[in-house]
């Protein structure tokens, strides 16, 4: 995800995401207290005690290859005068990783996940922290609401094609003068190639192992398994108008969702079912 930015009481703070972690611009939260010296305003946040010993807990908690021994030399000098202690330093010596240091004209600084982002900003102004939240929450609200309705357009997709699915197999596959009951069957088994294809398992193997779900295997799917299954209906709808054996038209629509899953997500460990 690429850098997002607020706009806070006029300092214009940058946010980007780590591991589905939100870090904050400690540089850009200093800006309001200091604009021509905010590399300052953070090393000496960075002296104080009570500083120190939340970035210890912090990563105590969340970093299990945080160097507790390189810490405890920094926890008993914290507060002197001599004390002195910058970002790219304490990454270094104890393995942060609730600090980031980034380089670059763009979008460089210090960055820190947003929990020890808050914290900074109650040193540098309860009342910009305030405000910090407020912005912060309403960008995630606005970018859950998008994530939503990116998820529905793509849940119509793939259901307009599954549309385009099932009349291909109406009019290839199922004879004249069948019961409903036969029909179903068939509509069944053409939807498990799909699933099969995509999910590696059928509807039914999908309800035994989540049994206490509502819904169908397809309504857990995420947007980009959504945007290769669309794909692979009007694939398959082909393959059947082309008279493609079943077992054949599976191998096909597995092997096209492998590689259209590895591009979608960057990802190369995606296997066959």
């Amino acid at each position: 995800m690429p850098n997002r930015k607020i706009n806070v009481q006029g300092t214009e703070i940058i946010i980007f995401q780590r591991r589905d972690d939100d870090y904050v611009s400690l540089t850009d939260i200093a800006r309001h207290k200091n604009p021509n010296a905010p590399k300052d305003i953070v090393k000496n946040w960075m002296r104080n005690k009570d500083t120190i010993e939340f970035l210890g807990l912090w990563e105590k908690i969340n970093n299990p290859d945080f160097k507790g021994v390189e810490f405890d030399p920094f926890k008993n000098e914290a507060g002197s005068n001599s004390f002195v202690l910058s970002p790219q330093k304490w990454i270094e010596k104890t393995n942060a990783i609730g600090i980031i240091s980034k380089s670059g004209k763009y979008g460089g600084g210090t960055f820190a996940h947003k929990d020890i982002a808050f914290e900074f900003a109650t040193w540098v102004s309860p009342e910009f922290k305030f405000y910090l939240i407020k912005e912060f929450q309403r960008l995630k609200e606005d970018e859950n609401t998008r994530k939503s309705l990116e998820w529905d357009v793509k849940r119509l997709l793939a259901k307009v094609n599954y549309k385009v699915h099932t009349d291909a197999v109406k009019e290839n596959l199922i004879p004249a003068e069948v019961s409903k009951s036969q029909r179903d069957r068939i509509y069944s088994s053409e939807g498990d190639v799909l699933n099969v294809a995509m999910f590696g398992m059928t509807a039914l193997e999908w309800r035994g192992k989540n049994l206490g779900k509502k819904g169908n295997i397809r309504d857990y799917a995420n947007v980009t398994q959504l945007v290769c299954l669309a794909g692979l209906e009007s694939l398959n709808a082909e393959f059947i108008r082309q008279g493609l054996p079943q077992g054949e038209r599976l191998r096909k629509l597995n092997e096209i969702a492998i590689i259209q899953m590895r591009s979608l997500t960057g990802q190369k460990s995606i296997g066959k079912f």
